[in-house]
Formats: structure tokens, sequence, C-alpha cells
């Protein structure tokens, strides 16, 4: 079981926001187990809070881009793309400003503020999104395109064709997370010649300079941009290097396109909220597709985490067997609807039953085509809750439970004669005063059959 991490200190970089300019204080703060990546504007009233969530992206214009209730981020991908190359889960990153510091524009600034913080195990497991099936997006309008297929490790490929003689096709791979900080941590953000005029022209790229943004020269420069660069980024002279980029910078790697674009890809994905066991390939990647890929993901995640279906060894010595269960329970046939405890810890509780044609109500219930009642599947599932509440105290034959709400009870398939039901209950919160709440599930035939959240209450017999 691999565990969840976050960092041990809290740690803070400064710096300038890449498009806006704005001077920005970045803070990492320990976060708890479960809590993930979250961004907190201490700058604005009441400190808002948004979660790195792939369905809060608005916009990807030059940027991953998140908006909650009016308040914004922008610019998410290189502070999320270190946090997964770190290997954390938890984190809160607060801001005084809308846009984290570009600083070199790449990761490299923010996985060293991380390992100088310090990584500290927490007790959680941690879950993983593990891909069974290749998955695919494609932007039909770029030829982008994004696929995952099954791996037993989270790995990145990145196929970049830009269309220009300056950069041409590059490749990129991480064939591990742990390859992050040294092969794709340092590679910087870039931009085109031609981007970079619009750029200036709409007021953006007011935090650039030649330190943090590599500059591809894909068209010939006129005079007038010459002079609009020098006054953009303060330079009495600007020059072209040999290679094609703007001067005062020497690229890190050959590649250094590709391994940014993969950089994007890590911190784009961090937003499905879930580790990947998976590799991805992009081609042509940016932050629309990317971003896309993710709202799929974490819609798919969403669906299988609903209809997951947990795994049992039903043939396996029971924790309780039916005369245990008849020692705790006051229930006795036709109505001790129990016949097994499979499991049993202080915040839950699995039980079955085995469905046969000589239940006494398939004479009354739909005798031609005979279906278990639903009331008597949630009657099931809060005697197993019940179990659970009464093993909490020294004298459960003392006690009867009582049923006090049943509430968002849902029934998704029929339950036939020959079937075994699994129920499986857990604590919504803490038992306190006798009084149990728990979200309660049935299975039979790999399928979640009923569900529902049931309270209820012990009390000593008189």
């Amino acid at each position: 079981m691999v565990k969840q991490k976050t960092i041990k200190n809290e740690i803070s970089l400064s710096g300038v926001g890449l498009h806006t300019g704005k001077e920005v204080k970045m803070t990492f703060k320990p976060a708890p187990e479960n809590h993930g990546f979250t961004f907190v504007r201490v700058d604005l009233e009441g400190s808002p809070v948004i979660e790195a969530d792939a369905n809060y992206v608005v916009n990807t214009q030059r940027g991953t881009n998140l908006e909650k209730l009016g308040v914004k981020i922008q610019t998410s991908e290189h502070v999320l793309a270190a946090l997964t190359g770190c290997d954390i889960d938890n984190v809160i990153i607060e801001l005084n400003a809308p846009e984290p510091p570009i600083m070199d524009g790449s990761s490299k600034f923010f996985v060293q503020a991380i390992e100088e913080a310090g990584i500290e195990e927490q007790d959680a497991a941690r879950e993983y999104f593990v891909v069974k099936e290749v998955i695919s997006y494609t932007d039909e309008a770029t030829g982008s395109e994004i696929i995952v297929m099954p791996a037993d490790d989270y790995q990145v490929t990145a196929m970049v064709d830009f269309g220009t003689k300056v950069l041409g096709t590059q490749n990129a791979t991480m064939k591990s997370l742990s390859d992050f900080k040294s092969e794709i941590s340092n590679a910087r953000t870039f931009s085109f010649l031609h981007e970079l005029e619009t750029l200036l022209d709409n007021g953006l790229i007011k935090g650039g300079d030649l330190n943090n943004a590599i500059v591809y020269v894909d068209k010939e420069i006129s005079e007038n941009t010459m002079n609009n660069l020098k006054h953009a980024f303060g330079k009495e002279k600007i020059s072209v290097k040999p290679n094609g980029i703007l001067d005062n910078l020497t690229l890190h790697y050959p590649n250094e396109a590709a391994r940014h674009k993969l950089l994007d890809v890590v911190g784009d994905l961090a937003l499905i909220g879930t580790r990947i066991k998976g590799k991805v390939i992009a081609n042509k990647p940016g932050h629309f597709v990317n971003t896309q890929f993710a709202k799929k993901l974490s819609k798919i995640i969403k669906i299988e985490q609903r209809n997951q279906i947990p795994v049992f060894d039903i043939y396996k010595e029971p924790l309780m067997d039916v005369n245990k269960i008849m020692s705790i329970l006051p229930h006795r046939p036709p109505f001790l609807l129990v016949d097994k405890i499979l499991e049993m810890s202080s915040t839950h509780v699995v039980g079955l039953k085995n469905v046969t044609m000589n239940e006494n109500f398939f004479v009354g219930h739909f005798p031609g085509a005979p279906v278990m009642p639903g009331v008597l599947i949630v009657e099931a599932m809060a005697q197993c809750g019940g179990i659970l509440i009464l093993s909490t105290v020294p004298d459960p034959e003392n006690y009867l439970t009582y049923f006090m709400k049943i509430d968002n009870v849902k029934f998704k398939q029929k339950v036939l004669p020959g079937d075994t039901l699994v129920f499986k209950c857990d604590l919504i919160s803490p038992i306190r005063r006798g009084i149990c709440h728990m979200k309660a599930s049935a299975y039979a035939n790999g399928k979640l059959v009923t569900e529902a959240e049931l309270m209820a209450q012990i009390a000593k017999q008189n």
C-alpha cells in the first residue's frame, strides 16, 4: 500500500506573474490526508479556496487558468507539475495575487522549495486510477491527441510538431515519475516570435524577460518589432542566436520545448485529482487538449468510484456465523436477514445473505416472478449496521436498535432467488450517544443493487 504524502514545513517563494507582471508571494503549506491540491487567494476577503480541479478550468490561453465563484488562478500548471513530480498528494498553495511567480519559466524552483520543506508520509492510502483500456481525446481543430493506455507506472511521452524550421519535430519521454526532477523540471516555457508580438500588443507577458521564456524566432524581425522587444524586455540590444532563439539564453536540452510540453501535461493532468497508473502519449499537446482530456478522465473516474464494487472472499471463514449473529441481534427467522459477518472494524462492517426460493416473502411478493422486496434489502443493511453499533457495548444482548432516519435510498437492480447479497456499511460520522449514521450498500452479481444513508440508535431494553 502506497501512502499519501504532504510537505513537513511551509515554505515561500516570491517573484512576478508572467502575464500580469505583478509581484507575488506563494507559500506551500502542509495539508491533511485526502485534501489534494488547493489554491488560496489570501489577498482577497475571506481567503477563497480554489481546488485544483479540471472542472474549474475556464481558459487555456497561454496557461491553464482556473476560476471558482469569480475567483481566478492563472498559469497553475508549473506548480501542479512540481507537486506531482515530487510525489506529493496534499498541499495548500497560498497566493497574494492571481498568478504564481513564473520564476525561470520551469518547475525547477518549485521542486527545490518542496524538497527544502521536506516530504512527510501520511497514514491514508493513496488512490490510483488504474487504466484498464485505451482512453483518448482528439481536438479536431488542431489535430492534437492524447491517449492513456495500461501500464504499471505513470509514464508520459510528448510528441510535438510546430511546423517551423527553427523547431521542427521533437519528442520527450518520462519513463517514471522519479525522472521528473532530473529530466523534466528545469525545461522552460517558450514562445514563438509571432506569438510574442501578439502578446505584447495585447498587454500580456508583463512579467516576461529573456530569463524566463525561450523565444524561438520563426520569422524575420522588423526594426519596429526589435524596438518593441528592447522596450518590453528592458534591453539595449537584442539579437538572434545561431540556433534561432533570442540571445541571453542557452538551451538546457536540444528538445527543451518538448520536455516543457511534457511538464505541462503532468501539471494539467494533476487536475483530475487522482494518481494515474498508465502511459500517457500526447501528440501535439497544449493546455486546451490537456485539460479537456483531464475533464474526460475525471468523469470516468467519478463513474468508476460511484460504481466500484468491493471484492470480498465470501467463502472464507466468517467473522460471525448465524449463531453468533443471533447472540447479538434480537431478530430471528424469518426476519433475520443476515447469514454471516465477513469483516468488521470500528468504522465499517460487511455482511452476507444467501437469497433462496425458500424465503417467506417470495410466497406473496410477486409469486409468479419472485423479487426480494426493496424494504427488506434496506432492513438487511440496517441489521448489519446494528451489529456494528452493538459491538460498541459490552452487553449487546440487552439492547435494541431503532431506525431514526433513512435518506437517499436508491434501488438499482432486482434481487432474485439464488443471488448472494453482500452488504457494506461505513460510518459517515463517529458513533455518539448510541447513534450510528452510516452509508450502506448492497451488492449482488458484481453490481450495486441498493444504497442508502441510514441512521439508527440503540436503546437498552427495560
